[in-house]
């Protein structure tokens, strides 16, 4: 029999994640190629950062591959030598958050280890871009071609969305579109007057890299709702357990989850467990919404689920509170009015909640709005090819790429394809929670065990597989 062929694009938490399960999983021979431009596996937009202050915004304890190796990372980094060398990655609760980059490292040796303990799977990383598919190939950036019986796109992140009223400032020396383009923030000088836009975790982690920097200028960072990150929680706390709901509406869950809360608080816990309650049944949650109270929730309620479901990490939050309490810190709940340039200056004019505008003369204006997911299927060369010729389409939601519930792609028609896959956030607006681990993790093991009963019936049938 032919040794079955996997190719996965992308080499991020994803796709690595995607290729260990293969291989712990397939009890016959694979081959499983991942298509990834950077140099290593594992780390991907998220966990390939060299920034110091980027830190995992969860203690290491609850990242993983799997559920049933529950802390493997927190062992695995108590005995880097970075552990005793990082302290700042220790908490008085005995929590680690590392450096993110870290778990990047983590990821790329259970990549290893993974093709040392299955003989019969080979595990290999092509280091190149996919271009295009044409004829039944995936074309790369090296001018291979690749063919595969199965293909996986673990493709989650895309470059960050302009704001259409600062696209005509794209060259200007002030404006900063991509904070995480290299070497951009040492350019700012210590004394620099600096805004963001944006208030999430991408703005948090600006200010903390600004900070290792010295900085010391002026910060104002701005958004619609002004909402900052919540804090993560330290302690050993009791789990909660969630009142049944049964009203399939955005509203209804509001409520529900504030009043849970209230009870939760009533017996001195704090709403953090009953978040997390509400996150590890978020894909259950959200597949009993029908879609216009997804597109509801999306429009209304998103911006509050993010900043109370993606927290940030102590060390960071330490960093944001000390530059608030000094006053060189303002979070305003403003848009942005009008732009103008001033020489090497920006002028920007911020209408605050209340009407009033506020205008500000600064240095840079950076830009952390986060990656761009309306326009995945446009941002980047594989994902056009696929759908120009209707193979994958985009989500109602403007999430990222439409699957059906095994993961296949929909084609232009609405038809799923056995033989192409979507593994990861790419995925969620069929699934829900899935941004963030353990759910990515569960999420990667689900698509191997899918991926492989798809080569089962494949090699059944005794004919070759069709085209995607």
């Amino acid at each position: 029999m032919a040794t079955a062929r996997v190719i996965i694009v992308g080499g991020g938490f994803s796709g690595t994640a995607l290729a260990i399960h293969l291989a712990r999983q397939s009890s016959t021979a694979l081959q499983i190629t991942v298509v990834e431009p950077r140099p290593t596996l594992g780390g991907g937009v998220a966990y390939s950062t060299p920034e110091p202050a980027h830190r995992i915004n969860v203690p290491a304890a609850r990242m993983q591959l799997s559920g049933e190796e529950q802390g493997a990372f927190d062992r695995w980094f108590r005995n880097q030598p970075e552990c005793s060398l990082d302290s700042a990655a220790h908490c008085a609760d005995g929590a680690v958050y590392p450096q993110r980059g870290m778990f990047g490292r983590y990821l790329a040796e259970q990549f290893a280890a993974a093709a040392k303990a299955h003989p019969q799977i080979t595990l290999r990383h092509i280091q190149a871009s996919a271009v295009a598919w044409e004829g039944e190939q995936l074309l790369l950036s090296n001018g291979e071609a690749l063919q595969g019986d199965v293909l996986a796109l673990a493709v989650s992140h895309p470059p960050p969305s302009l704001p259409r009223a600062l696209r005509p400032f794209t060259s200007h020396p002030g404006l900063i579109a991509n904070p995480w383009q290299h070497g951009v923030l040492d350019a700012i000088k210590p004394d620099a007057s600096v805004a963001i836009i944006g208030s999430g975790l991408s703005m948090a982690d600006v200010v903390a890299s600004l900070g290792t920097r010295q900085h010391q200028g002026s910060l104002i960072a701005f958004s619609r709702r002004g909402q900052l990150s919540r804090d993560n929680l330290s302690g050993d706390w009791p789990e909660w357990t969630l009142a049944p709901q049964i009203v399939p509406t955005a509203r209804a869950w509001l409520h529900h989850i504030r009043a849970e809360v209230v009870r939760a608080a009533e017996q001195q816990l704090p709403w953090q467990r009953v978040l997390d309650q509400v996150r590890v049944q978020g894909q259950e949650i959200w597949q009993s919404l029908p879609l216009r109270e997804q597109q509801r929730f999306a429009r209304h309620l998103r911006s509050w689920w993010d900043v109370h479901r993606y927290r940030i990490a102590p060390q960071v939050s330490t960093v944001i509170r000390q530059r608030q309490q000094l006053g060189s810190l303002k979070v305003l709940a403003a848009r942005l009015d009008n732009i103008a340039a001033k020489g090497d200056r920006l002028a920007i004019a911020l209408r605050l909640r209340n009407g009033s505008v506020e205008t500000h003369h600064v240095d840079h204006l950076i830009v952390t709005t986060g990656p761009g997911h309306a326009a995945l299927t446009a941002s980047q060369p594989l994902l056009q090819s696929l759908s120009q010729q209707g193979v994958i389409r985009a989500d109602q939601l403007g999430f990222g790429i439409d699957v059906d519930g095994h993961s296949h792609t929909l084609n232009r028609e609405g038809q799923p394809n056995a033989r192409l896959f979507v593994v990861g956030p790419a995925a969620r607006a069929r699934f829900g929670e899935l941004m963030g681990l353990p759910q990515v993790a569960d999420h990667a093991a689900d698509v191997a065990t899918q991926i492989l009963e798809e080569l089962q019936i494949a090699h059944a049938e005794r004919c070759p597989p069709s085209a995607l």
